[in-house]
């Protein structure tokens, strides 16, 4: 409602008041009609000064900050200062906009510090359990190198393994880092992804061949799949998808991929036949140092960092990727790759 309107309606309920009581009194319509018209004048002014300096002038001022929050400090100056014809209502609304939205911001803060939290617990673990190895096989390498040449080859062959296996996670966080900073860059091109992803098949049979696990194109691919990406950067995103599938799938076990053709994209989809994974874990998968069972993923090996790097990787590319999963049956992995123009 607006000033000038409030104003009126409260010095129109006082002077007909003011009116009715002369008129009680005096027995005059003339006399009401002058103490109603004075009254009204009188209550007008006075209501409307102070209103206007000590209400609405200060509910403005509140509406005008709240204003400029929302909008920030680059639209503000794009769109100059803006000054609502009635702040009393439009305040109100603005209000429950700007609280709800403070709300959300705090929530995904609260969420982000939760995360930064996990993170920092997990590099530790990550870093901590190969440096407190190394530390130990050197110990004992130090107290047999010369009565047992041999057990001491052993130790130092168990302490490489551990020196690799901090190389391999600085490296991994290093690429995420660069990923999310945009320090490494996308070099686009155009190539044939099926060509691609026979490559990366061939490379990782005998990977494969130790679980006794068959990879395979789902159809058969006669035509090109000719997509714009960074070649690259998608043979690490099949390895690593399907090193994944070889890690936590089963043996004598399959994984297939396939291609469908969208409008102006290509969606792949990486499918294992392996155990499965609970639908309570899925939103979470592409965490980093994020593991299901903690137990099993240290004794399988990797930096706990692949599908991290694999989201990373195609959210540069500005494609997604998505997982669904029944436990007992199997997990599919599918992304999107722009078609070449």
């Amino acid at each position: 409602m607006k000033l000038s309107v409030l104003v009126t309606i409260t010095a129109l309920a006082v002077a007909l008041s003011i009116g009715l009581v002369n008129y009680h009194f005096q027995n005059s319509w003339y006399y009401m009609m002058i103490s109603f018209g004075i009254s009204f004048v009188t209550s007008f002014i006075v209501f409307y000064y102070l209103l206007e300096k000590y209400i609405y002038s200060k509910v403005k001022l509140i509406y005008k900050l709240i204003h400029n929050l929302k909008l920030g400090k680059d639209l503000k100056d794009a769109l100059g200062e803006y000054v609502s014809n009635d702040p009393i209502n439009d305040v109100e609304q603005e209000v429950k906009e700007w609280a709800g939205a403070k709300k959300l911001e705090i929530d995904v803060l609260k969420n982000q510090e939760q995360f930064r939290r996990e993170f920092l617990s997990n590099v530790s673990h990550e870093f901590k359990t190969p440096l407190f190895a190394i530390q130990g096989y050197i110990e004992a390498l130090e107290d047999c190198m010369y009565d047992d040449p041999e057990r001491a080859e052993k130790f130092l062959k168990k302490a490489q393994k551990n020196v690799d296996r901090l190389s391999f996670l600085v490296t991994d966080l290093d690429s995420i880092s660069k990923l999310e900073t945009g320090e490494i860059p996308i070099n686009y091109e155009k190539f044939d992804f099926v060509l691609l992803a026979k490559e990366v098949m061939e490379s990782m049979e005998d990977k494969a061949k130790i679980k006794n696990v068959k990879l395979f194109f789902k159809e058969k691919y006669t035509h090109p799949a000719m997509v714009s990406a960074d070649r690259e950067k998608i043979r690490q995103v099949l390895v690593n998808l399907i090193q994944n599938s070889l890690k936590y799938g089963k043996d004598n076990g399959s994984t297939a991929v396939k291609i469908f053709e969208l409008h102006d994209q290509y969606l792949i989809e990486v499918t294992d036949d392996g155990i499965g994974i609970d639908e309570k874990y899925l939103p979470r998968l592409f965490e980093r140092f994020y593991r299901i069972d903690s137990h099993r993923s240290r004794e399988i090996g990797g930096t706990g960092l692949g599908l991290a790097i694999v989201k990373h990787i195609l959210e540069a590319h500005q494609q997604i990727i998505s997982v669904r999963s029944t436990q007992q049956i199997g997990t599919t992995f599918a992304f999107t790759l722009a078609k070449a123009s």
